[in-house]
């Protein structure tokens, strides 16, 4: 084996070859996931269904409670985000895409808050203060409960807390071992930024029709 892939790969050589095959479909699916959602497609939340089952299993068996209770989180707000994106405003029209109000952002700045106390709790009673990565994790899970939220709202700011949480994870999940993650979390940066403009652009455009 090469230098770059053992740096890289070299600590799958521990892991059950279904985990890691679990791994990869779990990260096919929130690829597939995130690129429904950049293009507003509702099939964002059945590929992010799959995906986030997945991670749930895998993570708790890695004994990770924090990304576990994010993703746990995703499955919820995914089942939520499905029936609002499918809700009719009226006979002919669909929850359309905005701009969070002061009343979403007072909501979201209590999201983050309670979420960060959320999380300090479970790691306090699961004893999971061990490294500087339970740290980041608390952080990360606050931004990303709350950029879900956003979504399941159609909320163009979604995008910049999936951003920002992507930025960081791209290293935190490369840190922990989870190589395919973090690639996964690299393409979603990518993503989220198309997406923010993408979205953008749509509401620009119906507010110049209105």
């Amino acid at each position: 084996m090469s230098p770059i892939f053992d740096y890289l790969f070299g600590q799958y050589s521990d892991y059950d070859t279904l985990d890691i095959i679990l791994e990869i479909v779990a990260v096919i699916f929130g690829l597939l996931s995130v690129w429904f959602s950049k293009q507003n497609k509702i099939l964002v939340y059945p590929t992010g269904l799959i995906s986030t089952s997945i991670f749930v299993y895998l993570l708790l068996k890695w004994g990770l409670l924090g990304d576990m209770m994010i993703n746990a989180y995703y499955f919820i707000m995914s089942l939520y985000g499905w029936y609002i994106w499918t809700r009719k405003v009226d006979a002919e029209h669909y929850t359309p895409i905005t701009r969070v109000t002061k009343k979403e952002n007072i909501t979201s700045v209590i999201i983050f808050i309670s979420t960060i106390i959320f999380v300090f709790t479970v790691y306090q009673v699961f004893d999971k203060w061990n490294s500087w990565t339970a740290y980041v994790d608390t952080i990360t899970t606050a931004i990303f409960f709350v950029g879900m939220w956003l979504m399941a709202k159609r909320k163009v700011e979604n995008w910049i807390y999936w951003i920002i949480g992507d930025l960081i994870s791209i290293p935190l999940y490369f840190y922990k071992g989870f190589t395919f993650t973090s690639f996964q979390y690299l393409i979603f940066t990518i993503l989220a930024f198309y997406g923010y403009n993408a979205w953008k652009k749509n509401t620009d455009k119906n507010l110049q029709m209105s």
